[in-house]
């Protein structure tokens, strides 16, 4: 195919020899598969911020690290020169979020460049060497649906001791490779420690696994991994080969009803993106 614009640079540079062809287009980005010599990766281009549909981004970038005060100021501001900064902190948090991963011994795809927004990747394929299908075109057996809850957990709590957090974990962008899932889509991965957020996201990314796989096995919808993960990490009790056991006591207390009515519009304005991704994918 005519490689679009944004590759045509990294031909230019050797980088990449050829585009094969458009693999998807999400919300935040287009993914190209492109032959670098004998080797088959994934070329995932950014979209500009005016074009992506990801929400509560300022939920995402908080406490972020800039490279200097100008910059902090300047996006602040949101001049001509904070976007751009803004724009391309943005980009890079994925970069540095799948390094910073991968050594710690999460399955993501193996970054390999990052050019002009352009982040070149390990392309994840399946056991007959296609490109691997995202965990909702796939239909499980209940064991297959225990068994790939059960790793994903694993990464998810080795992803906390990392101290990350993904953000926006589904079955929409976690891919079932021919070595089992592989989580993708980290722009908006967040520091656990340094984001006030951090503790939602961790509990709606756990949950989303739980409701997901909980369609192939019921059993499943009883389980509580979320808060005994947090509650773990907290108390610096929580290691990658912790035992988890899906049962968590909560304490109680004065309902606070602020922070339910908020809970409630994130769940709301999280179905209606859940919506939009579904919509999104059918269309591709």
């Amino acid at each position: 195919m005519k490689p679009p614009s944004r590759l045509q640079s990294l031909i230019e540079e050797g980088l990449i020899d050829t585009v094969v062809r458009q693999l998807m287009s999400g919300k935040e980005a287009m993914v190209f598969v492109v032959r670098s010599g004998a080797e088959s990766l994934c070329a995932k281009v950014y979209k500009e911020a005016t074009q992506r549909s990801f929400r509560q981004a300022v939920d995402y970038t908080e406490n972020r690290k800039v490279k200097n005060s100008r910059q902090a100021r300047a996006m602040a501001k949101g001049t001509r020169f904070g976007r751009q900064a803004q724009e391309a902190a943005w980009q890079s948090a994925e970069v540095d979020a799948l390094y910073r991963l991968a050594d710690a011994g999460v399955r993501v795809p193996r970054p390999i460049n990052f050019f002009e927004g352009v982040l070149l990747m390990e392309l994840v394929t399946d056991a007959q060497g296609d490109s691997a299908p995202r965990l909702n075109d796939v239909d499980f057996t209940p064991e297959q649906a225990r068994t790939h809850h059960a790793a994903l957990l694993v990464e998810v709590v080795r992803m906390l001791c990392a101290g990350v957090v993904h953000g926006d974990l589904s079955e929409f962008n976690i891919l079932l490779g021919a070595d089992g899932p592989v989580i993708i889509d980290l722009p908006q991965a967040v520091d656990a420690a340094g984001n006030n957020h951090a503790q939602r996201m961790l509990l709606r990314d756990v949950d989303n696994l739980r409701v997901f796989f909980g369609r192939h096995s019921p059993d499943l919808l009883r389980t509580d991994f979320g808060p005994e993960i947090w509650d773990l990490y907290v108390r610096g009790l929580l290691t990658p080969e912790t035992v988890l056991t899906g049962r968590f006591a909560r304490k109680t207390g004065a309902v606070d009803v602020g922070a339910v009515m908020r809970e409630i519009d994130d769940a709301h304005a999280e179905e209606q993106a859940r919506r939009l991704r579904m919509s999104v994918s059918k269309s591709v």
